[in-house]
């Protein structure tokens, strides 16, 4: 906090007092170890991030490796974001408590181990266990990055920064499955965990030397039935969305996670509002326009994003007939332009509002997304959706950044685990919800297409191709002379898939855009200094 005579130039920078029971570090950071702090949580986090899904560009490679199931390779990939999601609000709330440098420390630690065990593992077995571990020290990770930012860094610095943290947490997913795939092309599909360890190495060095530890101290005991509470609705809504569109949405898996999901949330919610202060996360916090705002925000911005994946690598692959690689490579242009604008976004947020900077990029990326759903065709190639794809990362990164800020911004920094927390929490549940609706209608879409485009194909030919745009051409040959027209049937039919998948993109696009110029916050100014003046008393306070 500033003093009314500034300190001479060579003095050290006075120590920031005490918020609310939170103890720092003495002596405040320089711009130097800032920039160091920084570097240090984002490669941490880009560690976290390339470790989702990367290992799904060598799902072949595993089956073949371990002579495992297809079910038992998508426990392999799915059992890492379903421990890293569930793990998040109990893990980011003790780091809280126990000092936010130990659980950096500590998790990347593990997260490095199980890795590394990963890379090496011997059997499908071993392989499941090292990533649940990996989930766990990822969920150590994560909230704790975006902690030590909202925790360390000034308020007038604090935007920028938190605009890094979200351009690498939206586009080091695209990168990591790009190097990925190079690993998998080039070498084989244990190098893919080459990059993490060594990604972890350089945070774990980086992280021991320059950053800062806080902590909350606390008179209340440990929520746990409130943690036990939060671990079942993630582990159970988010079982659900993963195995409905696998196993169908009235398969028993699927119904017995929803329903302990819902359940573990109800139980969640009326726990934490007989509990009150002593509470794992307040939910009456949510009637704030930043919290609600924030979380809504990026649970439909990531769920679009993660949606759209599903419709562009198919479209990459079988449509255009391109190799993983490229198609990762395609993605890049929309991971570059997010991250860009992440960086870029809290100007915008600075010269205007929160509100407006997130209604503008939630337009743009509807824009881009009604572009794609105009202008894709069969026949129309990359650079006929490279526009929209462009104009889509670029409004997703103008809105990310903002959100993210009005979220943290509504919790005092002694629970700035437990806020960053919710914002991985809630990309988490957007990513497996956006997963599973828009790759449920692009489903939906191509099989009422390609029923009218069978005519004269094999039966068995016919009903392999309604399963899915690779599995007819893979089917192809068997079609006989009918065999071009069976591949254009199913890259048509993907088409009007796509159209389909899109233009509901749009529509829930346009409902956000509604519901932020109503109800979006005013701006972002974190609640931080809550407590301490009056100020930070008003952002805690209802706009």
């Amino acid at each position: 906090m500033s003093t009314n005579q500034p300190a001479p130039a060579s003095a050290p920078a006075p120590a920031p007092a005490p918020v609310d029971g939170a103890e720092h570090d003495a002596g405040a950071p320089d711009a130097r170890q800032l920039r160091t702090i920084l570097i240090a949580v984002c490669v941490a986090l880009m560690a976290v991030i390339a470790s989702v899904s990367g290992l799904n560009v060598a799902q072949p490679d595993l089956a073949v490796e371990f002579g495992a199931s297809q079910s038992t390779i998508l426990w392999i990939i799915n059992v890492y974001t379903l421990t890293l999601a569930a793990l998040l609000l109990p893990l980011g709330a003790i780091g809280d408590r126990l000092g936010r440098k130990p659980m950096l420390i500590t998790g990347l630690a593990v997260f490095g181990v199980a890795s590394a065990v990963a890379g090496l593992a011997p059997s499908a077995g071993v392989m499941l266990c090292a990533r649940l571990l990996s989930g766990v020290g990822a969920a150590m990770i994560m909230p704790i990055t975006l902690a030590v930012i909202t925790s360390t860094f000034p308020e007038e610095e604090r935007g920028t920064a938190i605009g890094v943290w979200t351009g690498v947490a939206g586009g080091g997913g695209i990168l990591g499955m790009f190097l990925s795939a190079a690993l998998v092309d080039v070498a084989s599909w244990r190098y893919l965990f080459i990059l993490p360890v060594v990604l972890v190495v350089v945070a774990l060095a980086m992280a021991l030397r320059s950053v800062p530890n806080s902590r909350e101290h606390s008179g209340h005991s440990f929520d746990t039935v409130g943690a036990l509470a939060s671990v079942l609705a993630v582990v159970g809504l988010i079982l659900a969305l993963q195995e409905g569109p696998e196993r169908g949405w009235s398969a028993p898996a699927t119904v017995i996670g929803l329903v302990v999901g819902i359940v573990g949330a109800v139980c969640f919610v009326a726990w934490e509002l007989r509990r009150q202060e002593a509470s794992l996360l307040d939910v009456r916090l949510f009637r704030e326009r930043g919290l609600a705002g924030g979380s809504i925000t990026l649970l439909v911005v990531f769920g679009v994003q993660a949606g759209i994946f599903v419709v562009l690598f198919p479209f990459f692959q079988a449509v255009l007939g391109w190799s993983g690689l490229l198609s990762t490579l395609a993605l890049m242009p929309m991971a570059v332009a997010m991250m860009a604008s992440s960086g870029l976004a809290p100007k915008l947020a600075a010269r205007v509002n929160a509100r407006t900077a997130m209604a503008v990029g939630i337009a743009l990326a509807g824009a881009g997304l009604a572009l794609m759903a105009l202008v894709v065709s069969a026949d129309g190639g990359y650079l006929s959706i490279l526009p929209g794809m462009l104009a889509m990362g670029t409004g997703m990164g103008l809105s990310m950044t903002p959100s993210t800020g009005a979220i943290t911004g509504s919790l005092p920094r002694e629970r700035q685990g437990v806020a960053s927390a919710l914002n991985d929490v809630t990309r988490e549940f957007g990513t497996a919800l956006g997963v599973a609706l828009l790759g449920s209608l692009l489903s939906a879409g191509y099989r009422g297409a390609i029923d009218g485009r069978l005519d004269g194909i094999p039966r068995h030919t016919a009903d392999t191709a309604r399963e899915g745009v690779a599995n007819a051409i893979e089917a192809a040959p068997g079609a006989g002379s009918h065999a071009r027209q069976l591949v254009r049937a199913a890259q048509q039919s993907f088409v009007d898939g796509w159209q389909q998948a899109m233009w509901a993109g749009v529509a829930v696009m346009g409902v956000l855009f509604v519901y932020v110029l109503l109800r979006g916050p005013a701006d972002t100014t974190p609640a931080t200094e809550a407590g301490t003046d009056k100020e930070a008393a008003e952002t805690l306070s209802p706009r």
